[in-house]
């Protein structure tokens, strides 16, 4: 095999390898929704226990991403890597091996790992990528991310109803031991398996620090509206579309799952996008399109398919968007590790709270007009902070 991966440009290796592990990085806590009747009729889970088997990798990009810097920072981006894909490996096969106490478990451990990937990956894209290719790259690995929550929202299911519900969930260890199998002779079993530490940069005398506090709390404040709003509109989408329009479970969530095949659009289009106009207007474009989800839902309901189709791709638009403008502004990888750390800590914390706070204004007002309020405040924090963010950064030297 190494002699076949020795044919192929150093470049392109790194591109397939980020792919591949972007496949691990969202699809093994996705895997539970559609099992989630069997863990409650196997296990005896709570309404509330099950919501935290999807709310707790969530939190988990929140609370762990200082800890997921400084193991990028002390280990070394591709040793982090390695961390992320064990640790998914080893959290599906703990979830999948007995009762409730190691599904929880296997949950936290494959959520604390994938916070380590969310640092590790664009510090690699940061570093191995020319300026002009970053942004493709980028693209690639958020178009990935959608890529792998589609698949395993769609394969779950029938496996459970061919193997059960223990291992369909441990299915997604194939995809983690493929990601494993490509990143060692990719980047050298020693790079891959010994800790390197991240040399620190020498101190620069450069004004481009200058406003860097300011840039980390809009580019932060934009990524909370971000997350919020997909987090709020995953959960409770399915649910308006019954409400409001009278379709049944299985229409619904079929129709809601626009919202995230079209992320892959958004992903792979924001590069193609910004070789032929500006970041900031990208950042425009992105804004438009996220904000005829709350304010279409609101004035023309029945054109749910095309306000979900337009959201899903400004949410996966989004969030390349804002880690591009992390990672070109970055001096070095330790200073790209600590904003990426913070923007991420600080947004995924807001993202937790987000299906809990919709679903308490929904019960509150008994309507959706709020909720798709609440909505509509989460997506201008981010029309606003995102832009002024990314038009900062594009008139930095």
């Amino acid at each position: 095999m190494n002699q076949l991966l020795a044919k192929v440009p150093r470049g392109w290796l790194i591109l397939a390898c980020i792919g591949l592990i972007a496949l691990n990085m969202r699809g093994p806590f996705v895997a539970v929704a559609p099992v989630v009747d069997s863990l409650r009729v196997d296990l005896g889970f709570s309404p509330v226990e099950l919501g935290l088997l999807t709310g707790i990798p969530v939190l988990c990009f929140s609370l762990a991403s200082p800890l997921a810097s400084l193991a990028g920072r002390q280990f070394g981006a591709e040793f982090a890597v390695m961390l992320t894909l064990l640790g998914v490996l080893a959290g599906v096969v703990v979830r999948s091996s007995g009762g409730g106490v190691p599904v929880m478990v296997g949950t936290v451990l494959i959520g604390v790992a994938i916070t380590i990937g969310n640092i590790a990956v664009p510090l690699i894209i940061r570093r191995d990528f020319a300026p002009r290719r970053q942004a493709t790259a980028m693209g690639v690995y958020t178009a990935a991310l959608n890529i792998g929550s589609f698949l395993t929202s769609v394969i779950t299911a029938p496996l459970a109803d061919l193997l059960g519900w223990r291992l369909s969930l441990a299915a997604s260890a194939l995809l983690a031991l493929a990601a494993i199998v490509f990143w060692i002779p990719t980047v050298g079993v020693r790079r891959a398996l010994v800790p390197a530490p991240v040399p620190a940069a020498p101190p620069s005398g450069s004004g481009r620090v200058a406003g860097v506090r300011w840039l980390i709390a809009g580019l932060t404040v934009g990524f909370a509206g971000q997350a919020f709003s997909y987090y709020g509109v995953t959960a409770w989408l399915p649910s308006f579309l019954s409400d409001e329009l009278g379709m049944g479970t299985a229409e619904a969530g079929a129709g809601s799952s626009l919202f995230q095949i079209f992320a892959i659009v958004g992903g792979l289009g924001v590069p193609l996008l910004a070789r032929f106009t500006s970041t900031t207007t990208v950042a425009v474009t992105l804004s438009a399109l996220w904000l005829s989800v709350p304010v279409g839902l609101l004035l023309a309901p029945q054109l749910w398919w095309l306000w979900s189709s337009m959201g899903g791709v400004a949410q996966g638009g989004g969030i390349t968007v804002i880690f591009i403008a992390v990672i070109r502004f970055a001096r070095d990888q330790a200073s790209a590790g600590k904003m990426s750390a913070v923007v991420q800590g600080v947004g995924y914390c807001f993202a937790a709270l987000a299906p809990t706070i919709v679903g308490y204004v929904h019960d509150v007002s008994a309507g959706w007009t709020a909720p798709l309020l609440v909505i509509l405040g989460s997506v201008l924090a981010f029309c606003v902070c995102t832009t002024l963010s990314v038009r900062w950064v594009a008139r930095q030297p």
